[in-house]
């Protein structure tokens, strides 16, 4: 690959973070006109998955019933469990405590490939531009607050979505060497639609119809359902097969970045001299973890 169309991926993966990273903003607003976190994400799929048709190739099935059980496991993996886990956790603890937590997904990512590729290495670069960038996380996120009030099960649960998504970027790993992004993502969403489902037996979708009319839930939803979800987890895919799972996951230590700046931008959050620092050590964590030859 030339250095132009590897230098292509890593801004894809910036791009794709930076819009992650703004999407709290989108569900907090849907959550305070009513919609449960189960059923922000039950939309945001179908929604997403009825859209994707319109690009995808008319494949229905997989090669083998191998890969349409690995499609199962990304599906799950990547939506169902990672969403629920991480919504979840946030009755249990604060959220503080999940946006540092979650972004432990770069390590265990690395931590696994290495389990399970020993052709994976990892620079010395590699490792202090990661030291560096949970840093400057956990700098952000606390904001100059030394407090850490632990909650076992919140805790957990958010360690389970970030150890769900270092599951799903090894298996895109393993499906992008024989199918197209898009045929995967459209199988994810299916899936990740599926495997949601059993949620609404306990909790019954309630929100009323009416509510789809007013602006702010219907712009919302689009911009989660096309833009963070059809888009972005396509990109994604894309990425995740050019740069690899290492380099790619590292991208992910600037999602609470992005998050603080959306902030301060759309909801008027004071940027503090403690989010500037943060700022800083994350984006020279993920210039050192990240740099390629």
């Amino acid at each position: 690959m030339t250095s132009s169309l590897k230098a292509k991926y890593h801004i894809l993966a910036i791009l794709t973070v930076a819009v992650w990273g703004t999407t709290f903003i989108s569900t907090k607003i849907l959550i305070n006109n009513g919609l449960s976190p189960q059923e922000i994400f039950l939309l945001r799929f179908i929604i997403a998955y009825i859209g994707i048709w319109f690009i995808s190739p008319r494949k229905i099935f997989s090669d083998s019933i191998k890969d349409e059980l690995t499609m199962f496991a990304a599906g799950l993996t990547g939506g169902t469990l990672y969403f629920l886990t991480e919504n979840t956790a946030l009755k249990f603890t604060q959220t503080t405590n999940v946006a540092f937590i979650i972004c432990a997904t770069p390590l265990l990512t690395t931590g696994l490939s290495l389990l399970t590729d020993r052709n994976n290495k990892v620079s010395h670069n590699s490792l202090l531009g990661s030291i560096a960038a949970l840093i400057g996380v956990a700098i952000l996120i606390f904001n100059g607050s030394v407090i850490l009030k632990l909650s076992p099960i919140g805790d957990f649960l958010t360690l389970a979505a970030a150890l769900s998504w270092a599951f799903y970027s090894l298996i895109i790993n393993k499906l992008s060497k024989k199918y197209r992004s898009i045929f995967i993502t459209r199988k994810i969403f299916f899936y990740g639609t599926l495997g949601i489902l059993p949620a609404f037996i306990i909790h019954p979708f309630s929100f009323p119809l009416e509510g789809f009319l007013r602006p702010e839930v219907f712009i919302n939803l689009l911009f989660l359902s096309l833009l963070a979800s059809l888009v972005c987890f396509v990109v994604w895919n894309m990425v995740l097969m050019h740069l690899g799972t290492i380099m790619s996951s590292n991208y992910l230590y600037l999602n609470p970045l992005f998050t603080t700046l959306a902030a301060f931008v759309v909801l008027n959050e004071t940027l503090t001299i403690y989010a500037c620092i943060g700022v800083l050590l994350v984006m020279l964590g993920v210039f050192l973890s990240t740099r390629y030859k």
